[in-house]
This record gives structure tokens, C-alpha cells and sequence, in this order.
């Protein structure tokens, strides 16, 4: 028998598989549909009765809409605000430029090559003016890896001569455009070079770089790189490539201009110099002196050992300290030991060090910057760890080290003048300055003296103010001495800071960390880094003054000098 159609068999429900789980239940109506202002929808959707423009039409295909098919017109079609307009063609159309035009920068050729190239590292990428070829090459263009080679070996005598970064930059700078080398970039920290070159924006970026292994200081070496320099930017003089190579590599294998035991009389003589500036008579100058030549010959010893710069600190600050703690045990009246002391420690306090730091870090290179400074804290801390072996074991012996003495004196200005000018004399021939250089170095250290004197004592001024003004003073004549002679700042600048180097407060303070006396010791520490901190300051300030009195590359119509990296802080 077979069931009629609407039976009970047909009335069944349905099994689970047999419906969507999303259906609605027996019995429930269809629900309403929501309302239009319900419906999500996206912001980029087109309105109600609008259409895309099919691609090919409108005006742009020249086709209109006159066909008929009922198609919107090009001027009702929806385009991107982004796109250009229907009739615009980049091939036809000239480029935009702003209403005031695009200034032209030409560098002035009688500015010095430094000047002119900080300048253009100071101005954006886009604002650089092309490079003016001096250097010759073939038609085939400039031999790319081999001028990047050069650039890098001459940056890297620089770096490790102590150059701040921002000159190394300058030099590397001008040396890539002298052999026509545009859209360059290098880069400089503490230990690492690099320099990247882009021939156009459709080809790959050439990049090399180099490590400074190890640094030295030789000033005379230094100035003959920039003798290199200055000859390759020039236009008169013709520099190829094996050439400077040949050139540099005869600088590298030149002896330094004074043999060790030189060196070794002027570490005696920079330490008798400051003891006699401090206060001390002429025992205390040979005594003095032959603590720092003891110290100086360990030294050496050590480094020949290979041990690390940090204990050559420790052990060339322990003979002067051990020479005045052994003075205050035979209760020598006639003699002061802390002078002697404080002698010694002017022979090792690293100025140079400390000025390229904090000139890093004025000019916006902070990498660098807190990596020299960082170096600066380790030779301190050396420095400190030596005196202060000495001081504890001379007050276990029951040395009475007199903490409240002053080693200034005030009748003695003419002597003081005579020791501050030797003290940098003996600090250049350290430096390995060039012999005609020491002359214009040693009567800056003696101005250097006279103004914080003035300054200081005459007018009670602030030793810290003074020290910063006659620090400014410093780098003032440096900049214009270099200037003068196309060469760097450094052999004017470094060795005449070193009578204002605070060699005293530096003493007087770890005698009281010695003497479990932290509260003065602390604040006579504090006094020192405040003077390093204007020295430093002082002599970057002083440097970036006279650069008012020269004329500006590229100034056009009274055009300001573009600052170091930022203005104020944006």
C-alpha cells in the first residue's frame, strides 16, 4: 500500500542533518529585515547610483559618452583625490617649484676646505650642490672602490689621531667630491668608519667601511694628512689616486719626530712645570719631575707587556704619589708633597680625550661622544685607583698628609707665567707636535695662564668661570692659528689647556676619600669635573666663535650658518 501524498509519514519532522543548524525553528516567522541605517558599510563604498568609470573611457581615451549605452560621462565618474588631473602629462608638463624659487649654493673657494665642507654636511641631502671635480680621471669615471678605500684610510689616521667626529666627516666628505663623487655619505663613531655611495637612484649603493684598531697620538702625523687633504681639494695641485696612495703610505711609515727618551724628559718636565705652578720651589720640580719620568718608563714597561691602558694609568700615577707620601715621612719643612703630587697628576690627566668628547657631543655626534667620555671615566678611574694605593699605604705608615694646604701663590706671577709656558711646551713634545708648531702652542698655554690668573685671583672671579673663559681663549687662537696654516686645530688647542687642567682639586679630592673624609673629598672631585667640564666647553665655544669672523660658504644674501645637526631640540 503505498501512503498518499500530505500523510502522516510525510508530517514527520526532519532529523538534524537533514536542516541548518542557522534555520529558523518550526512555527517562528521570518524575522523583518533591519533598516538601512543598520547595515554596516564601508567609508570607501561608493553611494547608491553611482559607477566605476570602466578603464579606457572618459576624456582620457577620447571615446566620450555618446554611444549611448547609457554610461556615466567622464565628468560624473568618482576619481582619487591623489591622481592627476585627466589633461596632465609628466613629459609635457614642466616639474612644480615653490614660489621663491630654488636657491643656488656655490661654496666660496677661498674659504678653507673644512668650512666648506661642514657646511654641506650641515645642509639636507637634497640642498647639496653638485660636485666640482678637481681631481682628473679617464672617461670611464672615477675608480668608485678605490677613492671609498682612500677616503676610509685617510679617516681612519684622523680618527685615531683624536679628531672629533664631525671633522673626520669633513675630510672624508671633501676627498669623495674632489675625485667626483656624488651622493656620498659617511658615517663615523668611536672604533668604526663607513661610507656609502650612490651612483643614481637606479643603481645599488656602493658601502664600505673600516675599524680603528688602535689609536695613537702624533700630531705631526696628523697634520700630514691634512697636507694630503688640503692638496686634493685644491685645484692647482693634481693628486691621482696612486699618488695619495703612495703619499699615505709614506706617512704611515714615518718615524715620530722624537725619540722615547724625549718623551720620557718631557713627562719629567710637565710634571716639574705644574708642581711650580701649584706652589712648589725647585726641589719640589726636580722631585716631581723624576716621579712622573719613573712613572712614564713603568709605562711603557707595561704596555710592551700588552696589558690594557687602564693599568698603565694605575701604575704610572703610583711613583709621584709614592714620592710625596715619602716626603711627608722625613718631615722635609722646605718641601711641599702635596705639589708634588698634584705635579703628577697633570702629567696624566687626559685632556685631549676629554675635549674630543665633549666636542662630539656639542656638535650632535652622541655615539661617539658618550664612547670617548666613556674612555675619559676608565682613565680616571685608573688614575684614582694608583694615587689612592699610594695615599692608604702612607697613612698606614703614619704619613700626616695636610689636606687643608693651599699650593697657590700669589707672589709669584712672573714664575707662574715661565711654568705654564714650559708646562705646554713639554705637553707638545708628548703630543708629538711638529717643531714649528710648538712655538704658537707654547704662547697660547702662557695667554691661557695670564687670563684664568686675572681672572681668578686679581678680579676673584670663579676658578670654574675663569678656567671656562681662558679655555674659550684657547680655541679661539687655535681655530685662527689652523685656519692660518690649513692644518688642525688640535696641535694650538690641546697642549696649551694643560695649565688649566685641575690637577689640584683632583688631588685634594681623593686625599679626602683617603682620609674617609667623603663629604670634602666628593665636593673637591666635583670641582674638578666642573673645570674639565668648561675647558671642554670653553674651547668648543671658543672654536665655534671664530668662525663669526670668517665668511660663510655658500651664504647667500646674508644667509645664517646652519647649526649641528638640530635647532633647538626639534
Amino acid at each position: 500500500m503505498v501512503a498518499e501524498p500530505g500523510g502522516p509519514e510525510d508530517q514527520k519532522p526532519q532529523s538534524d542533518e537533514a536542516r541548518s543548524a542557522f534555520s529558523h525553528p518550526a512555527g517562528v516567522g521570518k524575522p523583518a529585515s533591519p533598516s538601512e541605517e543598520d547595515h554596516p558599510t564601508s567609508e570607501f563604498a561608493l553611494p547608491a547610483g553611482l559607477t566605476p568609470e570602466p578603464q579606457g573611457s572618459g576624456a582620457a581615451s577620447g571615446t566620450g559618452s555618446a554611444s549611448g549605452s547609457g554610461s556615466p560621462s567622464a565628468s560624473d565618474s568618482v576619481s582619487s583625490a591623489f591622481a592627476p588631473p585627466l589633461t596632465y602629462s609628466a613629459r609635457d608638463s614642466p616639474a612644480f617649484t615653490p614660489a621663491h624659487g630654488i636657491p643656488m649654493i656655490r661654496l666660496t673657494k677661498e674659504a678653507p676646505w673644512q668650512d666648506r665642507m661642514r657646511t654641506m654636511l650641515r645642509m639636507p641631502v637634497a640642498e647639496r650642490p653638485a660636485p666640482e671635480p678637481v681631481q682628473k680621471h679617464d672617461d670611464a669615471g672615477p675608480a668608485v672602490p678605490r677613492v671609498l678605500d682612500l677616503t676610509l684610510r685617510i679617516g681612519e689616521l684622523l680618527l685615531a689621531g683624536g679628531e672629533g667626529a664631525e671633522d673626520v666627516e669633513a675630510a672624508m666628505f671633501a676627498v669623495t667630491r674632489s675625485y667626483g663623487l656624488d651622493r656620498c655619505e659617511p658615517t663615523v663613531t668611536f672604533t668604526l668608519l663607513s661610507i656609502s655611495h650612490q651612483p643614481s637612484l637606479v643603481d645599488d649603493p656602493v658601502t664600505a667601511s673600516r675599524t680603528v684598531r688602535r689609536r695613537g697620538t702624533d700630531y705631526t702625523r696628523l697634520a700630514a694628512v691634512f697636507r694630503l687633504i688640503d692638496d686634493i681639494t685644491t685645484e692647482e695641485g693634481e693628486v691621482s689616486l696612486e699618488e695619495a696612495y703612495r703619499r699615505l703610505a709614506e706617512i704611515r711609515r714615518n718615524r715620530h719626530p722624537y725619540p722615547g727618551w724625549v718623551l720620557t724628559l718631557a713627562a719629567g718636565g710637565l710634571a716639574g712645570a705644574a708642581s711650580v705652578l701649584v706652589g712648589g720651589g725647585f726641589v719640589v720640580f726636580l722631585i716631581a719631575a723624576l716621579g712622573a719620568m719613573l712613572g712614564d718608563r713603568l709605562a711603557w714597561l707595561c704596555a710592551g707587556r700588552g696589558l690594557p691602558e687602564f693599568y698603565q694609568f694605575v701604575v704610572a700615577a703610583m711613583p709621584p704619589a709614592a714620592m710625596g707620601v715619602a716626603l711627608t715621612l722625613t718631615h722635609w719643612s722646605d718641601v711641599r708633597p702635596s705639589a708634588v703630587i698634584t705635579g703628577g697628576l697633570f702629567a696624566l690627566l687626559p685632556g685631549r680625550a676629554l675635549v674630543a668628547g665633549v666636542q662630539d657631543g656639542l656638535t650632535g655626534y652622541y655615539i661617539t661622544a658618550a664612547a670617548r667620555l666613556l674612555e675619559v671615566m676608565y682613565f680616571f678611574i685608573g688614575i684614582v685607583a694608583g694615587v689612592l694605593l699610594a695615599l692608604y699605604g702612607g697613612l698606614q705608615l703614619g704619613a700626616e698628609l695636610d689636606p687643608e694646604a693651599r699650593l697657590i701663590s700669589h707672589d709669584r706671577p712672573v714664575i707662574q707665567i715661565l711654568a705654564s709656558m714650559v708646562l705646554s711646551l713639554a705637553f707638545a713634545i708628548l703630543l708629538q707636535q711638529e717643531r714649528s708648531t710648538v712655538l704658537a702652542v707654547t704662547l697660547n698655554g702662557g695667554v691661557a695662564w695670564v687670563i684664568f690668573g686675572a681672572m681668578a685671583r686679581t678680579g676673584e672671579i670663579s676658578p670654574v668661570a675663569a678656567t671656562a673663559v681662558a679655555a674659550g681663549l684657547v680655541g679661539l687662537f687655535g681655530q685662527l692659528f689652523s685656519r692660518y696654516r690649513y692644518t688642525s686645530s688640535l696641535p694650538f688647542i690641546t697642549a696649551a689647556i694643560g695649565p688649566l687642567l685641575p690637577g689640584s682639586a683632583t688631588y685634594f679630592g681623593l686625599l679626602g676619600i683617603a682620609q674617609n673624609e667623603l663629604d670634602r673629598g666628593l665636593a673637591s672631585l666635583s670641582t674638578a669635573v666642573a673645570t674639565a667640564g668648561a675647558i671642554a666647553i670653553g674651547v668648543n665655544l671658543g672654536s665655534e666663535i671664530s668662525r663669526l669672523f670668517m665668511r660663510v660658504p655658500g651664504a647667500v644674501g646674508g644667509a645664517n650658518r646652519r647649526a649641528a645637526k638640530r635647532t633647538r631640540g626639534f
